[in-house]
């Protein structure tokens, strides 16, 4: 038989027994789709929480030493590491912020101009960036994530021009950044340093801690280990000192292991739905048999007019194949809705704004997923196909002519 007669053969038997066929390939479906739908939602999760980081996340360190760095120290560290393209100090202090009925806990990150792509706080959605001239005065402007835009005045257009109780005064929102980690209930806002000191003053003291910004392509673990070596040198602290230390952390490595917690996390949702094809597989070898059994004076003619066992194998493969090709595609559609409508609900509820992913979220679908999923329903429709099309394929065609 021809291909073009096996494709043919094998549509006419699924549009005889649609109901059933319909029913048998429910397995095949749930198992594609799942698959789909949860690889895609990781994804745009992942995806999601590295945006909320900024651009450059990857590229930043943060360097603590018990022996605070002073301006002169992180100048000097700047000429001894090449690799560092921009590094200064980075305030924070805390607040509250009442409005109405409702109470935020702010953020108040104290960061000059020059470092506002340090701390990925560069991408604008709405206003403008202070300028230095405003850092070096210390105006009471200040940048606020989209997310705490949202929060507090339903869309990013509306925040700038609005000012903030901040401690002991007010500030001016003039932009909104895409990004920032704010959660249902917080907000953070970016403003110069000399604004943080004006309003908090030393009643209530921030913490300062060093940003740096290395050089693209440059081995962030090797940099983090020359940091450390250069800061022991210039404070004068051992390795081994029990009372003073010194850490460079990498952003790199808490996205790595995002990705490493998000890639086992679909390979475990990936195991899940494989239960669900292979409960899908036996349904269809379920169904083949029971097509075996119907069928068998059919077979007993096709063998009298001249079939092979070779083309009686293949035409109940082909069955087999379609029927889980049918389920693969209704399976790969299904799951690209799904996707969306799990997306759509993980943002509009909140839920994923209080582990820090912006509120938009985009799933995300991987063409090799997809092949790789309709490749699996089509396996199963070969091997769990195989034994019904060759217990078919040596049935005696005289018996089978007998068999009423």
């Amino acid at each position: 038989m021809s291909a073009r007669d096996l494709i043919q053969e094998a549509l006419h038997s699924l549009e005889a027994n649609k109901g059933r066929s319909l029913l048998t390939i429910l397995g095949i479906v749930i198992g594609i789709a799942s698959v789909i739908a949860m690889t895609s939602l990781i994804g745009g999760i992942q995806n999601s929480l590295v945006n909320s980081l900024g651009l450059n996340a990857a590229r930043m360190v943060q360097i603590y030493s018990s022996q605070e760095l002073t301006e002169s120290d992180i100048e000097k560290l700047q000429k001894l590491v090449p690799q560092i393209e921009q590094i200064g100090i980075v305030d924070s202090a805390y607040t509250e912020y009442k409005t109405g009925d409702k109470s935020y806990t702010v953020m108040a990150q104290g960061v000059d101009s020059d470092m506002l792509d340090a701390v990925g706080a560069n991408k604008l959605v709405a206003g403008r960036t202070y300028s230095q001239a405003e850092s070096q005065s210390g105006s009471r402007v200040a940048l606020i994530s989209r997310n705490g835009a949202d929060q507090l005045y339903g869309n990013e257009q509306d925040a700038v021009g609005k000012t903030i109780k901040v401690s002991n005064g007010e500030v001016q929102i003039v932009g909104v950044i895409d990004g920032g980690s704010d959660s249902m209930g917080s907000l953070t806002l970016y403003m110069p340093r000399e604004t943080i000191s004006g309003l908090f003053g030393d009643e209530n003291p921030s913490f300062p801690s060093v940003t740096a910004l290395a050089a693209e392509g440059t081995d962030m673990d090797e940099l983090c280990k020359t940091i450390e070596s250069k800061v022991r040198a210039m404070k004068g602290i051992a390795e081994d000192d029990e009372y003073d230390s010194v850490s460079a952390t990498s952003m790199k490595s808490a996205i790595d292991a995002l990705n490493s917690f998000m890639g086992a996390f679909s390979l475990i949702m990936g195991a899940v739905a494989s239960i669900s094809l292979l409960v899908g597989g036996i349904g269809i070898m379920n169904m083949m048999l029971t097509n075996v059994t119907e069928r068998i004076r059919e077979i007993g003619i096709r063998r009298a007019l001249g079939a092979s066992r070779r083309d009686i194998t293949a035409q109940f493969l082909a069955e087999s194949s379609a029927l889980c090709v049918t389920g693969g595609l209704l399976g790969v559609l299904i799951g690209y809705l799904l996707a969306w409508g799990l997306t759509f609900f993980a943002a509009s509820s909140g839920i994923m704004s209080e582990f820090g992913a912006t509120r938009t979220i985009t799933p995300s679908f991987s063409i090799t997923t997809v092949l790789v999923a309709f490749a699996v329903s089509v396996g199963i429709g070969v091997i769990f196909g195989f034994y019904p099309a060759r217990r078919a394929a040596k049935l005696d065609p005289v018996e089978c002519l007998r068999y009423q």
